[in-house]
């Protein structure tokens, strides 16, 4: 999995090859299609995968966050792009520019929701402890997770506007105005 993650990042998909990821991973082509099948559910696997590994250390963060507020940074860290050549990012970028069957659309509104459930949790907790504003959870949870989707795109694009200033901050700061509570400043 790692093999295919670090080789998508450098060729991307269309370039890529099952021979290249067995040769990196130190496998034969043939034990890789014997599993996977073909290509685009090897990426699709890798794509699960890699959510898994990235929602467990997620949880692992979130479990040791002080406030909710703390939480709502985290989910920010985590979804956003850690740099222009972010290979987890590279890869849902690449995944998602694929044709899917019903099974694979199926693997992808999964993980998509997956997000959506984090966030949507975090913004209940906050809001039944009175640290957030009472939001429409799900219209809220939609524009946020389009809103760090934009920015997710400017940053492996690499626009210029983020080389000084930071994604993280910009979106935490947007998130946190609209979900500040009534009376405070």
């Amino acid at each position: 999995m790692r093999a295919a993650i670090s080789l998508i990042a450098e060729k991307g998909t269309a370039g890529l090859r099952m021979s290249d990821i067995a040769e990196r991973a130190g496998m034969s082509t043939g034990h890789i299609l014997y599993h996977f099948g073909k290509k685009d559910r090897l990426l699709l696997e890798v794509l699960a995968w890699s959510q898994r590994d990235l929602w467990d250390r997620f949880q692992q963060a979130v479990d040791q966050a002080a406030s909710s507020a703390e939480k709502l940074d985290l989910f920010v860290r985590f979804y956003l792009p850690r740099h222009q050549g972010d290979e987890r990012y590279a890869l849902w970028t690449q995944v998602l520019a694929q044709r899917h069957d019903d099974a694979g659309r199926a693997v992808l509104t999964e993980l998509l929701d997956g997000w959506d459930a984090r966030l949507a949790a975090i913004l209940r907790e906050g809001r039944d402890l009175g640290h957030f504003a009472d939001v429409d959870l799900t219209e809220f949870t939609i524009r946020a997770v389009a809103m760090l989707s934009g920015l997710s795109e400017d940053v492996m694009f690499g626009r210029s506007r983020w080389q000084h200033a930071s994604a993280h901050a910009f979106a935490l700061t947007a998130l946190e105005r609209e979900l500040r509570p009534a009376g405070q400043g």
